[in-house]
C-alpha cells in the first residue's frame, strides 16, 4: 500500500487509479501481470527524459540487463530509493550478517576483491545506463571504495581482457581477505592471477583470505574447483540472491544453502506456481500463501516503479518462519518438451554428484532437447567442457543420466524403461568453447551467464556449429 500511496500521481497511478485501490483484491484486478516487453514503452519514454510515469521521484538510472535470453538489452529502472533501501541496505545487512555469525572476522583489516561487468556508464537525455555492478560502483560510498580492490576506474573499463590483467596488477599485492562476485567469472580471474604469480594455491598469495560473497548462477558446480584453490577448511561461501531489479535474499547462516528472503527493502513479493505457470488456470498468490519445496515463479512490485513484473527467476522455500529460498532456475531456462519439468537446480546438482562420483571436474555446460522424429524417442543432448575429463565417457554420461533420475522425479519417469525418453548423450565441447561464444556474442564479463537449458536447441547449435568449425580447420 506504500507502494500503492507513492505514486497514485504517476502516469500509471492514474491509469489504474491507485486512490481508489484500497485492498489486495482490487490491486490484483486492476493490474495486470507484466514482462519486461510489456512495460518496455513506459520505460523507454523515462529513458528519453520524461519522469513521473511509473515511479513518484525522478529515475535517472537504468540497469542494462545482460540479456542472456533475449538478444535485445533490458534497461531496469533503478531509482534512488532502490539504491539506498535496497541494494545498499542489502550489501549492509550481508555484512551484519556475517560478522554476527563470524564474530572473529578480521575482514575489514584487508581488501574486498569486487568483480563486476565489464561495463561503463553512458549518458543519454540526462539518464545514465550501465551494468548493475557499475551503477553501485558509480554510486558507492567513500568508505565502501576505500575497503574494495581494484580501483573504481579500473571496475569500469569496458574490454574485458584488458581489464583482467589491469586487476591482477592491482589486486596481487593488496592483503585481500574477501571476494564479491558472479562463480563463473570469478574462476576465471582467480585461475589467472594463480598462473601469473606462480602460487599453487590462493592462500599462499593472500594468507588472510576468509569469505566470498557469490551470486548470479547455483555454486555447487563450481564448488569443488574453488575448494581446490583455497585449501582452507576455515574459508567461508556466502550467497546473495541479487538482481537488476532489486536485492532479494541473504544467506544469514554460516555453512548454508538457504536464503532468508529480505521484507523491508521495499520489495511487494508474489508467487506463480510453476505447474500453473503459462496455462489457462496460471494462479498468482501472496507470499502468506507459498507452500514448501514448491517451485515458484516471482513476480515483484519494487520501489523503481516496476509493478507486478515477472522477472524471469524461480524459487522453492526450505523455510516459511522465516521465509527461507533456494533459486531453482529460470522461466524460460527449463525444458519440458516431454513433461519432465527440467530445472537448472537438477542439472547443477546432477554434474556435482556425478562430478564428485567420477572424479572429474566440469567447467560450463548447456542442455538442449532432441526432438522426437518419426518413431525415434525423444533424449536430452548436453555439451559439456570438462576441466579434467571422465576417465571414461560412456560411464559419465551413463552415471549422469542415472543422478538426474534421483533429483527429478518426473525425468526418472519419462526415462523409465526408455518409454518416453532415451539416455541422454554428451557431447565434449573443446578447450574455451563457452569462452569463445560468449565472446562471440559481446557478452563477456561479470554478469553474463551461460544458458543452462533450453526448450530449444538455438544456444546448442551454435556451440556445435562453432565447435565444429574449428574441427574441420585444424
Amino acid at each position: 500500500m506504500n507502494l500503492i500511496r507513492n505514486c497514485e500521481e504517476t502516469v500509471i497511478g492514474k491509469k489504474y487509479d491507485f486512490e481508489s485501490i484500497r485492498n489486495y483484491k482490487t490491486f490484483t484486478e486492476r493490474v495486470p501481470v507484466s514482462t519486461y516487453e510489456e512495460l518496455e514503452p513506459m520505460i523507454e519514454l523515462t529513458r528519453k527524459g520524461a519522469q513521473n510515469v511509473f515511479w513518484n521521484t525522478p529515475i535517472k538510472w537504468f540497469a542494462k540487463s545482460s540479456g542472456t535470453t533475449n538478444a535485445k538489452s533490458k534497461f531496469i529502472p533503478v531509482s534512488n530509493e532502490a539504491l539506498e533501501d535496497c541494494h545498499y541496505k542489502g550489501s549492509k545487512d550481508l555484512l551484519c550478517m556475517y560478522l554476527n555469525n563470524n564474530e572473529n572476522s578480521e575482514m575489514f583489516l584487508g581488501k574486498s576483491l569486487r568483480l563486476g561487468g565489464s561495463s561503463q556508464i553512458y549518458e543519454n537525455n540526462n539518464t545514465s545506463f550501465g551494468d548493475l555492478s557499475a551503477i553501485l560502483i558509480e554510486n558507492m560510498p567513500m568508505w565502501a571504495e576505500f575497503s574494495s580492490t581494484p580501483s573504481n576506474k579500473v571496475s569500469l573499463m569496458s574490454e574485458w581482457e584488458t581489464k583482467l590483467t589491469a586487476i591482477i596488477n592491482e589486486t596481487k599485492k593488496e592483503n585481500v581477505t574477501s571476494f564479491a562476485g558472479v562463480p563463473s567469472w570469478m574462476l576465471v580471474l582467480l585461475n589467472r592471477i594463480l598462473t601469473e604469480t606462480t602460487n599453487s594455491n590462493l592462500m599462499e598469495l593472500w594468507p588472510n583470505l576468509e569469505v566470498y560473497f557469490h551470486g548470479g548462477v547455483n555454486f555447487e558446480p563450481y564448488r569443488e574447483q574453488y575448494q581446490k584453490i583455497i585449501p582452507s577448511s576455515d574459508f567461508k561461501y556466502y550467497e546473495i540472491y541479487n538482481a537488476s531489479e532489486g536485492f532479494f535474499a541473504i544467506q544469514d547462516l554460516n555453512y548454508s544453502n538457504d536464503l532468508l528472503l529480505m521484507l523491508d527493502y521495499g520489495i511487494f513479493y508474489e508467487f506463480i506456481p510453476m505447474d500453473t505457470f503459462g496455462t489457462p488456470n496460471q494462479r498468482i498468490i501472496r507470499l502468506a500463501d507459498v507452500e514448501l519445496f514448491k517451485n515458484y515463479a516471482i513476480v515483484i512490485t519494487t520501489n523503481s516503479g516496476l509493478w507486478r513484473y515477472m522477472i524471469g527467476d524461480t524459487v522453492r522455500f526450505t523455510s516459511l518462519k522465516p521465509y527461507r529460498i533456494r533459486v531453482s532456475g529460470r522461466t524460460k531456462h527449463h525444458i519440458n518438451v516431454f513433461g519432465e519439468e527440467l530445472m537448472v537446480e537438477n542439472t547443477d546438482q546432477a554434474i556435482a554428484k556425478t562430478s564428485s562420483v567420477l572424479n572429474c571436474e566440469v567447467k560450463d555446460y548447456t542442455v538442449a532437447p532432441i526432438f522426437m522424429k518419426g518413431k525415434e524417442k525423444g533424449a536430452h543432448e548436453w555439451m559439456i567442457e570438462f576441466k579434467k575429463h571422465p576417465e571414461d565417457m560412456e560411464q559419465f554420461q551413463k552415471v549422469l543420466d542415472e543422478t538426474l533420475q534421483t533429483v527429478n522425479s518426473d525425468y526418472e519417469a519419462k526415462r523409465y524403461n526408455n518409454m518416453t525418453l532415451n539416455q541422454l548423450k554428451v557431447n565434449v565441447a573443446r578447450e574455451n568453447l563457452f569462452y569463445d561464444w560468449l565472446k562471440e556474442q559481446d557478452k563477456l564479463g561479470g554478469q553474463h551467464k551461460i544458458p543452462r537449458l533450453s526448450n530449444e536447441r538455438d544456444y546448442l547449435e551454435q556451440l556445435i556449429g562453432m565447435q565444429t568449425s574449428i574441427n574441420s580447420k585444424g
